[in-house]
């Protein structure tokens, strides 16, 4: 009786042993399963909400921000608003930016044609994230902002949404061209209330903006120059507007040396400097992260905070599978100047 009673707990030990390794695998690892671009993040009571680049705009679900499932779309069809207006598009949506404002979930969305600036902002909305809701019903409001070649020297891609103390929701776009801009919304953030013949650059790569575009590099699309600047995201913490934005090239897979850069402001409007006080808007920019052996470059960064932690969302291009863009979740630590720091 006593050897059973041994035998059955050994077997128990080893039970318990390979049942903790196989959850661990799960856990260390669920983060890199499912590949991704341009990720945002949201949470709706007890679930986290992923929304990335994709045909009709990729969706996922988690509980634990480890393991994801893959949930429907949030577009069946491309928005026919979208066909008429970017020649060429079929449905294939960029960097969606998803937030919380006055009661309602709005979600808005990049249509482009790669490397021109044929290019538009839409938004829909959602009362609930949760498909089992009978109020979930994505409502689409159309265009938001356009550019235009060879008529804005800038590039309405990469929305995201920015409220400030005072409740101006503000929205923050751009990639290449002039750089990052910044405009101000109409009350319900719906509408662009600005000149957006005068919208400041809040963030670009030249150092003198009266300087023309530098031109591409190597086989990089010509229309959109060299200044190698997108994916704005504005992150509010004790009393500062941080500024994170991608710089270089993603989408190259092995070749990709996308990399985050980040400076702060006092005011939404800016100027955002950088740790050594340079002017995003004149080439400043700390970088943040940048690649390494096992991930070639990484960017567009997301940046949320759940029960108080503060969360870096992105991709990255795995090294270890041939350079396909992958979902990474880092903590954020902030140093004693409240700069943030992120450990890859």
């Amino acid at each position: 009786m006593q050897k059973s009673s041994i035998k059955i707990s050994e077997m128990l030990v080893k039970l318990f042993f390979f049942s903790s390794l196989l959850l661990f695998t799960q856990i260390s690892v669920g983060q890199n399963k499912i590949s991704v671009h341009d990720p945002v993040m949201i949470r709706e009571n007890d679930t986290f909400y992923l929304f990335s680049t994709g045909w009709g705009i990729n969706v996922w679900s988690s509980t634990d921000m480890k393991n994801w499932t893959d949930e429907k779309p949030v577009f069946d069809n491309p928005p026919k608003w979208a066909v008429e207006a970017v020649d060429g598009f079929k449905g294939h949506i960029w960097a969606p930016d998803i937030s919380f404002y006055k009661g309602q979930y709005y979600l808005f969305y990049s249509v482009s044609a790669f490397g021109k600036n044929t290019s538009c902002i839409g938004l829909a909305t959602n009362k609930t994230l949760n498909a089992n809701d009978p109020d979930f019903k994505w409502v689409d409001h159309g265009k938001i902002i356009q550019s235009f070649p060879n008529k804005t020297n800038w590039n309405a891609i990469d929305p995201n949404l920015i409220v400030d103390e005072q409740g101006q929701a503000f929205l923050s776009f751009g990639s290449f061209w002039d750089g990052i801009k910044l405009v101000k919304l109409s009350d319900d953030a719906m509408s662009v209330d600005d000149d957006l013949t005068e919208i400041p650059t809040i963030a670009s790569r030249k150092e003198d903006s009266r300087l023309p575009n530098p031109p591409a590099i190597d086989n990089n699309p010509v229309d959109a120059g060299g200044n190698a600047i997108e994916a704005p995201f504005i992150f509010k913490k004790d009393g500062y507007y941080y500024l994170f934005a991608s710089i270089d090239y993603c989408c190259k897979g092995v070749n990709s040396n996308y990399k985050m850069i980040v400076g702060r402001s006092k005011n939404v409007n800016g100027p955002y400097l950088d740790r050594d006080n340079k002017p995003m808007n004149t080439g400043g920019g700390t970088i943040l992260l940048t690649g390494n052996k096992d991930w070639y470059g990484l960017g567009h960064n997301a940046t949320v905070s759940f029960d108080g932690t503060d969360y870096l969302i992105f991709h990255a291009y795995d090294a270890s599978d041939n350079g396909n863009p992958k979902l990474l979740i880092k903590e954020i630590n902030w140093d004693k100047d409240q700069w943030p720091t992120v450990k890859l």
